[in-house]
């Protein structure tokens, strides 16, 4: 009987859970096909005689979409490859170099997941103005770092796992570091490096805060920056931005779908080795 009472709760407090997660999806959902007028006479009702598609259409317009979606990708999938490549290469060093000093750096490395950006953001953006970075390039590169601590710390507990056998077998037949690292190691980190692309992924291609202080330039503006213009000082377009929003996730949301399996796989095998 208890256990049966139990598994009763247990649904009914997912239940309540899944409806608040979901709630804001909804929300933003059915307010995308209304006009001002109707979001504000009925937040939470379905889109009646309010309902319109026209939304959509101007949002993509004023987003301008394609070119800011161009954007994004450009500066997502670089600082990806860029991350990818330091940090597994980071975290493998400090794997098989057996220090103090490499020990060290390892827990630096997770240390500085605890600082906020906030504390370093107006020193920073002071520190890449004065060298003339305040462009993509220096987007992308403050991307390096602060996606490194996390990256190098999945990376660090996958790399634990592979026998140094297999590298020292490479070593036998004439691999260098590099052609062991490249050759050998790094196609075993397929599943933890797919996990750290969609992490970084999602992370940079929904960032507003960093890109707003960084790029002065409209032309390059990504779509969470096109997103800021709906809002004015004396008005906000509640209909187009909600109706913008949709449009910004559908490509992330599809992404996420078709790589989701190897999150938990990748995070799993990376915190068990």
């Amino acid at each position: 009987m208890k256990k049966r009472i139990g598994k009763i709760l247990t649904i009914i407090i997912s239940i309540i859970v899944g409806i608040i997660f979901i709630s804001p999806f909804y929300l933003v959902l059915t307010n995308s096909f209304k006009t001002q007028r109707g979001i504000f006479t009925n937040v939470v009702g379905l889109p009646g005689k309010f309902a319109t598609l026209k939304n959509y259409g101007e949002a993509f317009v004023q987003l301008d979409f394609i070119h800011s979606c161009i954007n994004s990708l450009l500066i997502t999938v670089i600082s990806v490859i860029i991350i990818v490549i330091f940090t597994s290469m980071a975290g493998w060093m400090l794997v098989r170099t057996k220090s103090k000093f490499s020990t060290f750096l390892f827990f630096l490395f997770a240390a500085a997941m605890l600082v906020p950006f906030q504390a370093v953001m107006l020193p920073l953006i002071k520190i890449m103005g004065s060298a003339h970075l305040l462009n993509p390039v220096g987007l992308i590169f403050m991307y390096l770092g602060f996606g490194t601590s996390l990256s190098i710390i999945l990376y660090h507990g996958f790399i634990k796992g592979i026998p140094m056998e297999i590298e020292e077998a490479a070593v036998i037949d004439g691999c260098n570091k590099f052609q062991v690292f490249w050759y050998v190691v790094f196609p075993l980190l397929k599943p933890i490096t797919v996990t750290v692309s969609i992490l970084n992924t999602m992370w940079i291609w929904n960032d507003f805060l960093l890109p707003q202080l960084v790029i002065n330039e409209t032309r390059w503006h990504t779509i969470p920056l096109k997103m800021f213009y709906f809002f004015g000082q004396y008005s906000k377009k509640w209909h187009l931005a909600l109706a913008g929003l949709v449009i910004a996730m559908i490509p992330i949301i599809v992404f996420y779908f078709f790589a989701q399996k190897h999150i938990v796989k990748g995070i799993a095998q990376g915190s068990i080795k």
